[in-house]
């Protein structure tokens, strides 16, 4: 892997138009080549597992595969489900700290999922669990098959559709977990499979384990 598979686009964050929220995207963040590189090796190299989750009282395999990176503290609790942190790969540490040096965020971890073909999704919900804060920045890097992310409204019902495109980077900020819901919907036309990496801060005071 090539020490400088990042780079400085030439195009910016641009804001979407979603009321009581600051999201923002970049559909050039990463080039196809180190994109596609990335997908392949992450494909390959990380942790991938299928865990379960709570639903109304029952344990329901999740509809993808996933793995935690992170720093030693970034535990991260969702749906009755503990995530204690793997050691970041270089890769997942170079993402990282790109991105923060152009969003001006930190981050402590990362939520890989993988969507390994059209049926794999994630259902309508929030990043809105206490350990990441009132006002969480959220940022979501795509590697691999294009796939439609959806918003709906809390309050509202007002959505809004991006298609998240190979290489792409989107980030969520302010109130956007606080007002929206998010979410990538089952496909039955055949699809490639898509890598989603989302940078979180874990805020290590709220201790639950």
């Amino acid at each position: 892997m090539q020490q400088n598979l990042l780079f400085q686009s030439p195009s910016k964050l641009e804001s979407l138009s979603l009321a009581d929220a600051s999201v923002s995207y970049m559909p050039n963040f990463l080039k196809p080549d180190d994109a596609n590189e990335l997908y392949q090796k992450f494909c390959a190299e990380l942790a991938w597992r299928q865990d379960s989750i709570k639903m109304y009282g029952k344990s329901v395999k999740i509809p993808r595969l996933q793995a935690w990176y992170g720093d030693p503290e970034a535990a991260y609790r969702y749906s009755g489900l503990e995530m204690i942190p793997i050691p970041w790969t270089l890769e997942l540490l170079s993402l990282k700290k790109r991105i923060e040096q152009l969003t001006g965020a930190a981050f402590n971890s990362v939520l890989a999922n993988w969507y390994r073909d059209g049926q794999d999704s994630m259902g309508w919900h929030s990043d809105d669990e206490p350990e990441l804060g009132v006002q969480p920045t959220i940022a979501s890097v795509t590697l691999g098959q294009v796939r439609d992310f959806d918003f709906k409204h809390k309050h509202t019902g007002q959505k809004y559709r991006i298609a998240l495109e190979n290489g792409s980077l989107l980030l969520m900020a302010q109130e956007t977990q606080k007002n929206w819901q998010h979410g990538v919907v089952k496909r039955t036309r055949p699809l490639n499979g898509r890598i989603n990496l989302t940078f979180r801060q874990i805020l290590t005071s709220h201790k639950y384990l």
